[in-house]
């Protein structure tokens, strides 16, 4: 009985295990449940978590790559604009500018000089380019002041050129028995002369209105000019040789010097154009106006040769003619008082339109070297008038009478008239009343 109460025991213990076990299963559900319950809400907080620390990172690498973007561009636009500023620095260098305005007091003569300081020191000659632009300009236009009065002066001037030239023509036509080649040779030169102050006046109205000159109108006062300095210097020694009035044949030392003066002339000219067309400041100036000037000297002294050779002559036959007609004597001193008054006036020309004008220039105030330009037309207009006036077409004029030939004019005559082309051929001679008295040759 004991083993049996045994063993009801144990089975009792053993129904009771069993009993409890689906009781503790239940817990174990049960607190599995809570569990689960509990852990649903951190598996969705840790989702959302993880979502929002995905988005966070979304937005961090979105805005690094945006600020990675913003850099690149402004990385792009720095080196655009250090590109271009380099393009400009190389393509177009910096040109400083200054802008001045000049009162009524402090009114003077400007100079603006440029000094290139990597060639101060001795030895070196560094090359280098520039371009300057100046833009002067007074109240009444882009001429100075010493300049502004140009234009009105030269279109007066050369009305009173053209009229001394009709004037001339007019004497020309009434005295037209005496009047020789040289003498339309004259009017030729005041006409040109008239024409050629027409154009200039004309080109300093266009520099002062535009600032520039018109290419057309400053090619037509260079022919112009031209013209009027070949026809002025040889006017001159054909009148000092006395060609026309008292011979018509040149002796050969007088034919060199038109060989001498003619080039010396067309050279001097294209020193002046080479001035007036290029600026102060260039080293083209200054060597074409030292050749300018010596060049202009040398046909000033020249065409004082013929004048003195006339003179010279004048003298010998006077001397030999004082034994002879008394007549005679006394043409030939007026012809000499005649040619003596012309070396005087062609020095005088000389002296007043080359030096005394350029000292006038230099002496006066900036707003008076108008007054050089001024002398040297008046000078000019006085000497054209006494020219004139000296050699009139009139029947009183001592050049109208014969002069005694030198040695060379005689042996040149002797060659013509030995020539047997001319065999037969008379000779017609104007006389001082005008009317034509003819010779007939002795061959």
């Amino acid at each position: 009985n004991v083993e049996e109460e045994k063993k009801d025991t144990v089975l009792k213990e053993e129904g009771t295990k069993e009993e409890e076990k689906p009781e503790l299963k239940e817990e174990e559900v049960k607190a599995q449940l809570d569990k689960m319950e509990t852990k649903k809400p951190t598996k969705q907080v840790c989702v959302s978590l993880y979502l929002a620390r995905s988005l966070f990172v979304c937005v961090c690498v979105s805005l690094s790559l945006c600020v990675s973007l913003c850099v690149c561009v402004a990385l792009s636009l720095s080196l655009c604009v250090c590109v271009s500023l380099s393009l400009c620095l190389t393509v177009v260098p910096p040109s400083p500018q200054f802008h001045m305005v000049i009162g009524q007091l402090d009114e003077g003569l400007y100079n603006l000089n440029f000094h290139y300081c990597e060639n101060i020191l001795p030895g070196t000659n560094r090359p280098y380019n520039l371009n300057v632009e100046v833009t002067e300009k007074n109240p009444g236009g882009y001429l100075s002041a010493a300049e502004i009065l140009l234009p009105r002066l030269y279109i007066f001037m050369a009305g009173v050129f053209f009229i001394i030239a009709m004037v001339w023509v007019y004497t020309l036509l009434k005295h037209r028995y005496s009047v020789f080649k040289i003498h339309w040779l004259m009017a030729a030169l005041a006409f040109t002369k008239s024409i050629s102050l027409v154009f200039h006046s004309i080109n300093y109205h266009f520099i002062n209105t535009e600032g520039h000159p018109i290419e057309g109108w400053a090619v037509m006062y260079y022919i112009t000019h031209l013209l009027k300095g070949v026809l002025l210097f040889i006017t001159l020694a054909l009148i000092g040789t006395g060609w026309a009035f008292v011979k018509y044949i040149l002796s050969d030392k007088e034919k060199k010097i038109f060989m001498i003066v003619i080039p010396l002339q067309v050279l001097a000219n294209v020193a002046y154009i080479i001035i007036e067309s290029t600026e102060e400041g260039s080293s083209e100036y200054t060597l074409w106006k030292k050749v300018l000037f010596l060049v202009d000297l040398i046909c000033c002294g020249a065409i004082l040769f013929p004048v003195v050779w006339s003179i010279r002559h004048l003298q010998e036959a006077s001397s030999t003619d004082g034994k002879g007609d008394i007549n005679l004597l006394v043409l030939t001193a007026m012809k000499l008082k005649l040619f003596r008054h012309y070396y005087v006036m062609i020095v005088c020309y000389i002296y007043f339109t080359r030096i005394v004008a350029i000292l006038l220039k230099v002496t006066v105030p900036f707003q008076w070297q108008w007054c050089y330009e001024f002398l040297v037309e008046v000078s000019t207009l006085i000497f054209f008038v006494l020219t004139g006036y000296k050699f009139r077409p009139a029947s009183n004029n001592p050049y109208q009478q014969p002069l005694p030939l030198d040695e060379e004019d005689v042996e040149r005559d002797e060659v013509v008239t030995e020539s047997g082309m001319l065999e037969g051929i008379s000779k017609v001679k104007k006389t001082s009343d005008g009317r034509e008295r003819q010779k007939k040759s002795n061959m």
